[in-house]
């Protein structure tokens, strides 16, 4: 590493007050190893992943993203398909691939745990949706993809409750949803062999192991040294079952639950049973718009700083 932007988003997570004194910590700490190290603000979503091409054009060797999984996901944009590497200082409301990769949660630390890191090539996640404006479009993710209920959530999550309340937020809203939402069923076509349909009622697409928290192990089996999706599939209506399987997360417990299945695949498609489709979809916890949608694995894709051993 010999030359990095450091780019956070000012709105990200619980410390926005000290947001910009966090970023000036690691930096200090970056240019103290000898790295050529800047910061910006993002302007944007949307204009994430071009400050990360232009950083790259300015020479810049690696890019960390100072926040939550959001800021990872705008970063990992313009990351994907190149050589530089992604590192993360994580200062978000949740930071599920920082726990996955190890790395210490006080900026400080990450930086410098970031100077000894081994660079990983790692596959990441690919979902194609349809935007609420009825286009086509296309993200990748590190993290998870939700087609269904949890994407619901991120649709019904109000961003200032998020911001003050941090998860508290998250865990309210999605005991509240548990308790009414209708949970409809939509069709997917998993490309394995032999090919498999199915109807389902919530879908999860998972690339890391550990997302820290209460959800721990969401999907066992899961991991950035695969090249596939970790897809967990909920057959069933229950709100029981929902119940069970987060339990089974918050527990560290090995039980099966009836009505969920988990199983390894490289591409699923999802489309709704009705037209217009008002199942959302998200991915790396940002709503991105409806069914149908096509998720797949981009192996070869990114490279990680890791921290050491």
């Amino acid at each position: 590493m010999r030359k990095a932007l450091l780019l956070y988003n000012p709105l990200s997570g619980r410390r926005r007050g000290r947001r910009i004194n966090d970023v000036e910590s690691a930096q200090a700490v970056l240019r103290a190893g000898g790295v050529e190290a800047t910061s910006a603000a993002t302007a944007g979503p949307g204009d994430a992943a071009e400050q990360v091409k232009q950083a790259l054009r300015d020479g810049c060797d690696t890019v960390f993203a100072c926040g939550g999984d959001g800021t990872v996901h705008d970063v990992v944009q313009g990351l994907v398909g190149g050589d530089a590497a992604l590192g993360v200082i994580p200062l978000g409301t949740a930071n599920s691939l920082a726990n996955d990769l190890g790395l210490p949660l006080s900026p400080m630390s990450s930086a410098q745990a970031a100077l000894s890191a081994k660079p990983r090539r790692v596959a990441v996640g690919r979902i194609a949706y349809q935007d609420f404006e009825g286009g086509q479009r296309a993200r990748y993710f590190t993290v998870t993809a939700g087609v269904g209920v949890d994407a619901h959530l991120f649709y019904k999550l109000n961003p200032m409750a998020k911001r003050h309340l941090g998860m508290a937020a998250y865990y309210a809203k999605a005991t509240r949803l548990w308790l009414t939402h209708k949970m409809e069923k939509f069709v997917i076509e998993m490309e394995e062999e032999p090919s498999r349909s199915a109807e389902v009622s919530q879908l999860l697409a998972v690339r890391i192991r550990h997302f820290g928290g209460v959800l721990r192990e969401l999907a066992p089996g899961a991991s950035l040294d695969r090249d596939d999706l970790r897809l967990v599939l909920f057959h069933t209506h229950r709100r029981a079952a929902y119940l069970g399987y987060v339990l089974r997360g918050l527990l560290g417990a090995k039980w099966q639950i009836p009505g969920i299945e988990l199983v390894h695949a490289e591409r699923v498609n999802c489309r709704s049973r009705v037209e217009p489709s008002r199942i959302f979809v998200e991915a790396d916890g940002e709503l991105l718009g409806t069914l149908p949608a096509e998720i797949s694995v981009v192996t070869d894709a990114l490279t990680i700083l890791v921290p050491a051993v």
